[in-house]
C-alpha cells in the first residue's frame, strides 16, 4: 500500500486530461492530488482517495471516463446524488445517465439501450442494482475502464454510516478482476480506511490522503442558551444567503421551522419520517434555490450536490466528528467563504449517550461522542482538533474558527508532552490515558504494579501535575494530533509521527493554560452587530452585478427544469462579477466555463454584463473595457462616427480603433454604413502591399491621406476575419 504525491505528470495520457478538464468543466489546472490521483486511475491500479467535501472527488473518475475507451461505473448510494452528478455532466457536455428505483422499466430500457451503442462514458448505479447477477452479466457484456465507488465508508462497519448493500461489493474483484477500482470517501479514520481497503479487496492500492483542512469554512461552537435566539440572529445578518441547520429529533426540525417562519424566513423542515412525495418536494425547492433554508435531520445533504450552501448549523451536537466534518462540508463546496455554527448543550450529551448505549456498537460510539465532546468544550484552534482526529496536522493557528478570534493564554508545555510521550512508548504503547497518568503521577494502582511500569525511567516524572491537569495536557495533545486513540486496539493511546518529532526536540508546544479549563465561564451568547466595514465602489458593483448574475442563472435554471448551480456556481459567478469580461475570449478564461457551457449559457450571460458595464459607465463608474461599450452603445443607436467621436470628447480615429476592437472579438458591426465596398478594398489593397503592418499610419501616408484614421482600422479588421 503506497502513498503518492508528486508533480504532474507530462505523459500523454495527463496531456489528454488536461484538455478534457479545460473542455468538459473550465478549470485551467487540477486541485492537489487530482492529477496524481488520475494519472494512478489511468495506469490501472486500485486506488482509495480520502479527500474533504469540496476537494473534487468527482473530477478524479471523471476525467479517465473521458478519455478512456469504454464506461465507467459509479457506485452512488443515493437517488438525489446521481440525478444531481448526471444532470451536472450533460450541463458539462458529457454523456451520462443513471439506473435506480425511482426509473420506470422503459426509462431503463432507454439507459441500456444507450450503453448498448456506446453512447455513455459514465454510468451512475446504486449498490444493491450493480451486484444483483442481471446487472453483472449484463456489464461483462461491455468494455468497463473503471468502477468508482463513491461514499466508500458506507462498507466499514466501523464508518460512521454503515450500509449493509455496501457490504455486497466486495465481489466486485471477483467479477472484474482487470477493472480497476477507486474507492472514494470525505471521512474516514485510520480505522475505517483499514477496514474499507480490506471489505473491498483491493489489490495493492494506492492510498491518497487529502488535506482536510476547509480554509473557506469558519467554525464556531457556542453553548446552547437560548438556541433559537442565536440562530434567528445568524440567520437575519446573512440575508439571500443558503443554509442547512442540523438537529437531532424529526419533531425538532418541524419545532424550528415553524418558529423560523413565524419570523419571516422562509424555511422547511426535512426528516425521514416524512411522505417521500413531500421530502422529494423539500429537497427540490432547496437545489433549485426556491427554499433557501432547510431545518433536518442527518438524512438530509449526504446526495446533495449543490455547491452554494452558504452556512451548515448544528442546532444540536453531533454523535461524532466523522457526520459532523461531513455535514459542515456541504457548506462552500465551491470554495468561497462560509459559515459553521455548533450549540452545544448538556441535554445533547444525555440524549447522544443513550443513543450510542442503545446502539449494536455502544463502546466505540460512546468513545466517539467523547471526541466530540471534548471538541466542542475545546479551547485551542478547533481546526486543529478537528485536523488531526483524520491524521492531518495543522501546526499554525487557523485564524479563522471562534477560538482563534478570542485566544486563550498559553504555556511552553513541551517538557510535559515529552514526558507524556515518553512515558507512553516504555509501555509499548499498550495503555490509555488512565493508566498513563497513573504512571506519571507515580500511582500504586494494582494493573499499574502488575504490569511492572513502576519500574519504567519514567514512573514518576509528572507529580507536579495533578491528574485533572495531566487529563487536560493529554486532551490537548490528542486534540493537536500528538498522540492518537486507537480504537481497534483496546483504545490505547499511540504516539504520531509530529509526537516522535517533539520528543526529539525538534518542535515546541503550546498549551493552554490549564487553569482555564477549571473555569466555566459563560458569555453572552448573542452576538454585538458587527461594525460596518468601508465598502469601496469596486466591492459594491461586484456585489450588484453578482445578484444580477444569480437573477439571470435561476431564470435559465428555470427554463431548463435543472438547478441553478448545474448552470454555473457561485464561484463562476463571483469571479464573472469581479473580472468582468466584456468578450467571448475573456469569458472562455473564467473558471468554470467549459466549451458546453458556453455555447449553452456563455453569451447569455456576457449580455448581462455588458449591458450592466455600459448603464454603471453612463454614471461614472470606472469599469476596465467600457471605453469601448460606450462608443458600441451610441454606434448601435444609430449615431454618425462623428457625432459619437462629439458626443465623447474623442478623435474620430479612436472611435474606429473601438469599434474594430469590438468587431474582432465578436460584436456585430454593419461595415456597409461605415466604409464604402471602394473604400474597403482600397485599404485592403495598400495593407497587403505593406505586408500587413500592425499600424494605421503606415496605409493611411500610402493612400494619401484620403481614406480616414477611423475607416482604415475598420477595414483592416473586415479584413481579417474574411
Amino acid at each position: 500500500m503506497a502513498v503518492i504525491c508528486k508533480a504532474q505528470s507530462d505523459s500523454k495520457p495527463m496531456n489528454a486530461a488536461a484538455t478534457a478538464l479545460k473542455q468538459y468543466f473550465g478549470y485551467d489546472t487540477f486541485r492537489p492530488l487530482q492529477a496524481e490521483i488520475i494519472e494512478a486511475v489511468l495506469a490501472k491500479k486500485d486506488v482509495f482517495v480520502l479527500m474533504p467535501t469540496g476537494g473534487g472527488k468527482s473530477i478524479c473518475f471523471q476525467i479517465p471516463a473521458l478519455v478512456q475507451d469504454g464506461v465507467c461505473v459509479v457506485v452512488s448510494p443515493l437517488i438525489a446524488l446521481m440525478k444531481d452528478q448526471v444532470e451536472a455532466l450533460q450541463a458539462n457536455g458529457v454523456s451520462a445517465a443513471y439506473l435506480n428505483s425511482s426509473q420506470t422499466t422503459a426509462e431503463q430500457r432507454n439507459v441500456e439501450a444507450d450503453m448498448s451503442v456506446g453512447k455513455l462514458k459514465l454510468l451512475y448505479i446504486s449498490p444493491e442494482k450493480l451486484v444483483s447477477n442481471y446487472t453483472i452479466a449484463w456489464l461483462k457484456k461491455f468494455t468497463i475502464n473503471l468502477f468508482a465507488i463513491d461514499e466508500a465508508h458506507c462498507i466499514s462497519s466501523w464508518g460512521h454510516d454503515f450500509r449493509p448493500e455496501y457490504t455486497q461489493l466486495r465481489t466486485l474483484k471477483e467479477s472484474f478482476p482487470q477493472v480497476p477500482i477507486l474507492a472514494l470517501t470525505a471521512t474516514a479514520d485510520k480505522v475505517t480506511r483499514k477496514d474499507i481497503l480490506e471489505q473491498l479487496n483491493l489489490h495493492n492500492p494506492t492510498v491518497f490522503v487529502a488535506s482536510f483542512d476547509r480554509p473557506n469554512l469558519s467554525l464556531t461552537v457556542k453553548p446552547a442558551q437560548d438556541r433559537f435566539g442565536i440562530v434567528h440572529y445568524f440567520i437575519k445578518t446573512r440575508p439571500n444567503q443558503s443554509g442547512i441547520v442540523y438537529c437531532l429529533s424529526r419533531k425538532g426540525t418541524e419545532n424550528l421551522a415553524e418558529k423560523l417562519q413565524a419570523k419571516g424566513i422562509p424555511a422547511k423542515a426535512y426528516h425521514a419520517g416524512m411522505d417521500a412525495k413531500a421530502r422529494a418536494a423539500v429537497q427540490e425547492e432547496f437545489i433549485n434555490d426556491e427554499t433557501p433554508i432547510i431545518c433536518a435531520t442527518i438524512a438530509f445533504g449526504m446526495g446533495i450536490d449543490k455547491s452554494n450552501v452558504r452556512w451548515v448549523i448544528h442546532y444540536n451536537m453531533p454523535k461524532n466528528m466523522e457526520g459532523y466534518y461531513q455535514e459542515i462540508g456541504r457548506a462552500g463546496r465551491d470554495g468561497l467563504p462560509s459559515d459553521t455554527l455548533l450549540l452545544y448543550g448538556l441535554d445533547d450529551l444525555i440524549m447522544l449517550r443513550e443513543f450510542a448505549q442503545q446502539s449494536g456498537q455502544a463502546e466505540i460510539q460512546l468513545e466517539k461522542l467523547g471526541r466530540m465532546r471534548q471538541y466542542a468544550e475545546a479551547k485551542i484552534c478547533r481546526r486543529k482538533i478537528l485536523l488531526s482526529y483524520f491524521g492531518d496536522i495543522l501546526e499554525q493557528d487557523c485564524g479563522n474558527c471562534d477560538v482563534c478570534k478570542n485566544p486563550p493564554k498559553y504555556f511552553d508545555g513541551t517538557v510535559a508532552i515529552q514526558k507524556a510521550l515518553s512515558a507512553l512508548l516504555r509501555t509499548e504503547e499498550k495503555v490509555g490515558s488512565g493508566l498513563l497518568i497513573d504512571i506519571l503521577r507515580g500511582a500504586r494502582t494494582q494493573e499499574l504494579l502488575e504490569k511492572g511500569y513502576d519500574s519504567i525511567k519514567t514512573y514518576g516524572v509528572g507529580r507536579e501535575f495533578s491528574v485533572f491537569e495531566w487529563q487536560q495536557i493529554i486532551l490537548q495533545a490528542i486534540q493537536l494530533g500528538i498522540v492518537e486513540i486507537a480504537y481497534d486496539d483496546h483504545k490505547h493511546l499511540k504516539v504520531t509521527t509530529f509526537g516522535k518529532d517533539i520528543l526529539q526536540q525538534k518542535r515546541n508546544v503550546p498549551l493552554v493554560q490549564l487553569e482555564q479549563f477549571n473555569a466555566e465561564t459563560r458569555k453572552k451568547t448573542a452576538e454585538q452587530t458587527p461594525k460596518e466595514k468601508p465598502v469601496s465602489e469596486a466591492e459594491l458593483l461586484t456585489q450588484e452585478l453578482f445578484e444580477l448574475l444569480k437573477e439571470k442563472r435561476k431564470r435559465v435554471a428555470e427554463e431548463l427544469k435543472i438547478p441553478p448551480y448545474v448552470v454555473f456556481s457561485d464561484a463562476t459567478l463571483q469571479e464573472m462579477a469581479q473580472k468582468k469580461p466584456l468578450l467571448v475570449a475573456a469569458m472562455q478564461n473564467i473558471s468554470g466555463v467549459g466549451e458546453a457551457k458556453m455555447d449553452k449559457f456563455g453569451k447569455g450571460f456576457l449580455g448581462v454584463i455588458v449591458k450592466f458595464t455600459i448603464e454603471k459607465a453612463k454614471q461614472g463608474a470606472k469599469i476596465t473595457g467600457s471605453t469601448y461599450l460606450l462608443t458600441y452603445d451610441l454606434y448601435q443607436q444609430g449615431k454618425p462616427l462623428e457625432e459619437i467621436a462629439m458626443t465623447r470628447n474623442l478623435n474620430i480615429g479612436t472611435i474606429g480603433q473601438h469599434l474594430a476592437y469590438l468587431y474582432e472579438n465578436g460584436y456585430k458591426i454593419n461595415f456597409d454604413d461605415l466604409v464604402s465596398p471602394q473604400e474597403f478594398q482600397r485599404v485592403v489593397d495598400v495593407y497587403l502591399a505593406l505586408n500587413k503592418p500592425e499600424a494605421a499610419k503606415p496605409i493611411f501616408e500610402a493612400l494619401n491621406s484620403e481614406i480616414g484614421y477611423e475607416k482604415i482600422r475598420l477595414a483592416v479588421a473586415k479584413y481579417k476575419l474574411m
